[in-house]
């Protein structure tokens, strides 16, 4: 490392360094535009890949378009549809009738029983970009509808179509407004952290070169590789980036100002800064990639792509800061921290600061603070119960009212709950009559509504409608005994899919995927953390303290998100988003705070090593989180609740974690347990020097020397 960071710092390989990255830039920038035009966002890009809905989708291509989106539109007049009102929706059919998009026959109009509403399904084919198309096809048909509409009469546009307009208008622009407003939120922190009016810039561009080189090389692994990229992973990347790299710049950068006050010459001052943080950058930065890289045993699409997509954008975050960062800082001089200027020889503000304060106090009383700061934790974790992480509804998927979601409620009102979202059901065509009898034996389902089948190169397909709400319980216990039905029928191999089997496979793999990773995501932490701090017991304390702040903040989030914004719960892959972000992300400050206090101990002693650790880490470590906290809140721009409740849940417990676990809890266990931390390595065995006589800790500023650059 020592030889690496003398290299990047050189004073003339700083201006390679510094071409090198423009040149890769000016290569990969018009890829990294490419991004948004690769991404998947058709429905098995999000789905689990084996599941039994999945390879209905498969199989269901060969009869009906993969393509292929219905639209539902309703017609309602509460007062009656009049002969006159049926017959402008019937020319309405007749137009529908002739689209270029229209994938087989427009059916209906289909009255209702009570003859208040009226319904046309429109079955469109928009490509296989169609998701991103959703909008401007579902506006074209509403257009159509209320031209000439008769007085009285109100048109919606639902069903698969319009549910996925309401979603790609929801994620449209989400890469603008997610790069503007966490770029906005690094600018503040930054000037705040640093009260430099310009210094905030360097850290920014290295975020901005990050992230258009991450979303060009990830660009090309979709491309040649087939990386599935969709519109969460791909606003995830934005935040990502942003945060962590900021993250890293603000430890390196805090680092290099310190050993300023130590060194005259800056390029002297990067190398031993690059060498003294960047392990604890690096394994920081290895951390997160790996603990993305477990995503890869889920079963969900969308969680194994996000994966890799999370991973490269953390790698190259880290690379920048450690190689461009760098040669920038040495490159403008001293006179960008103005106007806090340091030079040599001036005092350290950290060791006397507010930290240095915190861990003296905490050392009077070390084990009354942890015991008394886990307790509260645990007691915070109680709210857990309230999470109930389930499949939320198409209604509660989003944060304010959507068309879609309005035109389901009428549609219910008026015609059997499932109508525009039907079970379907692939079974080999010598078994269809035993099939279609067996299904439509099943309650929840009706038996008038289920189709004759649809014989093609030996298998049979059929479609029934559910006497439930398509997202409802009641619908997804219909699909299971749907599901039993047909698997008994002998020699069908009959398969069960269509909108709510989707739904429940969904649910049940990403219950499947939190069980089986969040366990591995633990043992990749205490391996890395074991291998850096060259210890056993400190990666166990460490993780356990992690978890708890996990534990917490879940449960805190949860009374939030029941009593003060009003959801109805949780989608079933947030406990393992939030734990992936928090862990992998949140043992970050525990690396950074934990390599320092090392790093002292071998040279004062673990318990001096401790207090001198926290004064020195403190502040960078708490507005590295304010950065982190503050990029991923921006998640709540969107109108969408799984992400505004990602971004409030992991912002939380990021600023719990800095500003309590890291800070009180760490710091506590750090001084009750001792030198045993760092059991077994020969540090744990290394004598303590002899503490000083009755009264307080000394000010740290007393124990600090300049450290050796080997």
């Amino acid at each position: 490392m020592s030889k690496v960071a003398g290299w990047i710092t050189h004073r003339y390989m700083k201006f390679v360094v510094i071409a090198f990255w423009l040149v890769v830039v000016a290569l990969l920038g018009p890829l990294a535009g490419k991004l948004t035009g690769a991404q998947d966002n058709d429905a098995a890009s999000w789905l689990p890949a084996n599941a039994e809905s999945t390879q209905v989708i498969e199989v269901a291509s060969s009869f009906v378009s993969s393509n292929t989106i219905p639209a539902v539109i309703v017609y309602e007049n509460p007062d009656g549809l009049t002969p006159e009102d049926l017959t402008a929706i019937a020319a309405d059919a007749q137009e529908f009738g002739t689209l270029d998009t229209l994938d087989g026959e427009v059916v209906g109009p289909i009255p209702s029983e009570d003859g208040q509403a009226a319904q046309i399904i429109v079955p469109l084919d928009l490509g296989k970009d169609g998701w991103d198309l959703a909008a401007d096809a579902v506006d074209d048909l509403r257009a159509t509808a209320e031209d000439g509409l008769p007085d009285g009469v109100t048109v919606y546009v639902t069903g698969p179509a319009g549910q996925a307009a309401d979603s790609s208008k929801a994620f449209e622009g989400i890469d603008g407004t997610l790069l503007y407003a966490a770029a906005g939120v690094v600018i503040v922190i930054l000037l705040l952290t640093y009260r430099s009016p310009v210094l905030w810039i360097l850290p920014l561009i290295s975020a901005g070169v990050a992230l258009t080189v991450a979303q060009a090389v990830i660009y090309l692994l979709a491309e040649n590789f087939d990386l599935t990229v969709n519109a969460q992973s791909a606003g995830i990347l934005t935040v990502l980036v942003f945060g962590a790299g900021t993250d890293y710049a603000l430890l390196l950068t805090a680092r290099y100002r310190e050993e300023l006050r130590r060194h005259t010459n800056r390029h002297e001052a990067m190398a031993v800064a690059l060498h003294r943080a960047g392990p604890a950058i690096i394994a920081s930065g290895a951390t997160v990639a790996l603990g993305m890289l477990v995503l890869l045993f889920a079963t969900m699409n969308s969680t194994a792509g996000l994966g890799p997509v999370a991973a490269v954008g953390v790698i190259v975050a880290l690379l920048v800061m450690l190689t461009l960062l760098p040669a920038l800082l040495v490159l403008v001089g001293r006179w960008i921290f103005w106007p806090r200027t340091p030079h040599v020889g001036d005092h350290e503000p950290t060791e006397d600061g507010f930290w240095a304060r915190v861990g003296g106090r905490i050392s009077h009383h070390p084990r009354r603070t942890w015991i008394g700061t886990a307790a509260l934790l645990a007691v915070a974790t109680i709210g857990v119960v309230q999470l109930n992480p389930t499949s939320l509804t198409t209604e509660q998927q989003f944060t304010t009212e959507q068309p879609s979601v309005v035109g389901e409620q009428v549609l219910a009102e008026h015609f059997p709950a499932g109508a525009g979202s039907p079970v379907v059901v692939i079974a080999n065509a010598e078994q269809a009559d035993a099939v279609r009898t067996a299904f439509a034996g099943v309650e929840g389902i009706d038996p008038a509504s289920v189709t004759e089948p649809v014989v093609k190169d030996g298998t049979a397909y059929l479609e029934g409608t559910l006497t439930s709400e398509p997202d409802s319980d009641e619908a997804f216990d219909t699909v299971d005994r749907v599901r039993d039905a047909v698997h008994a029928v002998p020699d069908a191999d009959a398969l069960v899919g269509g909108t709510t089997a989707v739904t429940l496979d969904v649910e049940r793999a990403s219950t499947r995927d939190t069980i089986v990773i969040i366990p591995i995501i633990l043992l990749v932490v205490f391996l890395i953390l074991a291998v850096l701090l060259r210890a056993i017991l400190a990666p166990v304390v460490l993780i356990g303290t992690v978890v708890l702040s996990f534990g917490a903040a879940m449960g805190i989030s949860a009374l939030f998100f029941r009593h003060v914004f009003g959801y109805a719960g949780v989608d079933t892959g947030f406990p393992l988003f939030v734990f992936v972000f928090l862990v992998a992300l949140g043992i970050d400050y525990n690396i950074f705070l934990m390599t320092r206090v090392r790093e002292e101990a071998l040279r004062i002693g673990h318990r001096r090593g401790s207090l001198v650790g926290l004064a020195a880490t403190g502040g960078v470590i708490t507005s590295a989180g304010l950065v982190l906290a503050g990029t991923f809140a921006v998640l709540g721009t969107l109108p969408l609740v799984s992400f505004a409740e990602i971004g409030f849940a992991v912002a939380f417990g990021v600023l719990l974690d800095t500003l309590i676990v890291r800070s009180v809890l760490v710091t506590a266990l750090n001084l009750d347990i001792g030198q045993r931390m760092w059991w077994p390595s020969t540090l744990s065995r290394q004598p303590e020097p002899a503490e000083p006589g009755p009264g307080p800790d000394p000010d740290p500023a007393a124990l600090r020397e300049p450290a050796p650059v080997g």
